[in-house]
């Protein structure tokens, strides 16, 4: 059987893809691009807005109308947060949750067996152990992420996440360092470690974050440790001095901001304030000079005035982000926030949305000319193009650019968001 994926959302849902993918090939199946014939498809779908939601809905009637004799299964997010909406969609043979990935192969082949539509959506316990798969490889990458966490108990207003992904669970460190050894022998030097709520890891364990990235700096053949999405107030100065420990560490934070104006994020109900966002980003930039400070922020949130917008837009512009991805505020049904009152119109978002990327892109670029005159080890992804420690994008001129290598590289200059360097 020739199976294809098609994956939506954040980077927990293209390592389960891969876990899939894994699984299928391991029966005997044969992946393949979306482009080329098959005979089955799994559509990993996310909820994260309604937009996501869009979009997943729109995949579905696509790949139906194009592949009419193809077995269609429906797996992830919006099924799990919106399991009675989902089993009403047409177009998937096979529907299901996100609590056991593996599932999904036995259900492919159970469909094609019997032609019977499935529908298994089970809650998350509040127990539940952690139980994805770990992966071998990283299809169509020079990098591997690693999923070492999932669940999330944040609760923030406009999110519908800990109904999709439940309660937090964690990874055991044995697993992270053997599954890091199996990535290192199948030639992967650089590891991104992710996760529903990722600085929760271990919470109610005796370990933590620095564990985990201990672990997998710890094995031959790994050069580069990353770490994805950060929740601001789980990082103490503790952990920052153990991640300097450590060479493999890359000196980029994704530190989710939401919002730059105190009272927005009291309605989003956000566990810190800008005082310590600022305060954090300070810290983190004493032992980390080179550091890139990444982020998301919301515009329009329900409620936020024009003086709320300005003074989240100042904030953005005070920390100097090395690179910010801005969205607008989505409604979600099954969230405290979709009832709050003084809803922003859809053309005042669009307005604050292109204020905000106006200025962040200004910071980035100014983040970006700090190292031109510099030199860079780069993590080259193509012959032409590739990624520093801080992940700055860099074009490359060498004649020995060889993906999944690491290289040293004088910066010359730069291309809008894209450093220039040469060998």
């Amino acid at each position: 059987m020739n199976i294809a994926f098609y994956t939506l959302g954040c980077k927990v849902n293209q390592y389960e893809t891969q876990v899939m993918r894994e699984a299928f090939q391991n029966k005997g199946h044969k992946t393949v691009p979306t482009s080329a014939p098959f005979d089955a498809l799994v559509i990993n779908s996310c909820t994260v807005t309604a937009e996501s939601d869009r979009k997943t809905r729109q995949a579905l009637h696509r790949f139906r109308k194009n592949n009419p004799n193809s077995v269609i299964a429906l797996t992830g997010c919006m099924v799990q947060a919106f399991s009675e909406k989902s089993s009403a969609l047409e177009g998937a043979d096979i529907i299901m949750g996100n609590t056991d990935v593996l599932k999904v192969v036995s259900a492919v082949e159970r469909f094609l067996q019997d032609g019977k539509k499935i529908f298994e959506v089970c809650e998350h316990a509040r127990k539940e152990k952690f139980n994805t798969p770990s992966i071998t490889k990283f299809d169509e990458r020079t990098r591997a992420y690693m999923k070492i966490q999932d669940g999330c108990d944040r609760f923030c207003t406009y999110c519908i996440i800990p109904t999709a992904r439940g309660w937090l669970r964690s990874k055991p460190v044995s697993d992270i360092k053997k599954e890091a050894e199996n990535l290192a022998k199948n030639g992967f030097v650089e590891i991104v470690l992710v996760g529903i709520n990722l600085t929760s890891y271990g919470k109610g364990e005796d370990i933590n974050l620095c564990d985990a990235v201990d672990a997998v700096c710890a094995v031959d053949g790994i050069k580069r440790v990353r770490l994805g999405s950060l929740e601001p107030d789980h990082i103490t100065d503790e952990m920052l001095a153990r991640f300097k420990a450590q060479p493999k560490f890359c000196p980029q934070f994704h530190l989710s901001l939401q919002s730059g104006c105190d009272r927005t994020l009291l309605r989003m109900n956000r566990h810190y304030d800008t005082a310590f966002y600022c305060d954090l980003v300070a810290r983190i930039r004493k032992i980390f000079p080179e550091s890139a400070i990444t982020t998301d922020i919301m515009v329009g949130f329900a409620g936020e005035t024009e003086e709320e917008f300005n003074e989240s837009l100042s904030f953005a512009k005070e920390i100097g982000f090395a690179k910010a991805h801005i969205f607008a505020y989505s409604r979600r049904e099954g969230t405290v926030a979709y009832a709050l009152p003084n809803q922003v119109s859809n053309a005042l978002k669009s307005e604050r949305s292109k204020k905000m990327i106006e200025a962040t892109l200004k910071t980035e670029k100014e983040f970006l000319d700090k190292f031109i005159g510099t030199k860079q080890n780069v993590l080259v992804e193509t012959e032409t193009e590739g990624y520093t420690e801080n992940y700055c994008r860099v074009k490359i001129k060498s004649p020995r650019a060889t993906a999944g290598e690491i290289i040293n590289v004088r910066i010359i200059g730069r291309d809008g968001d894209c450093l220039l360097g040469e060998e």
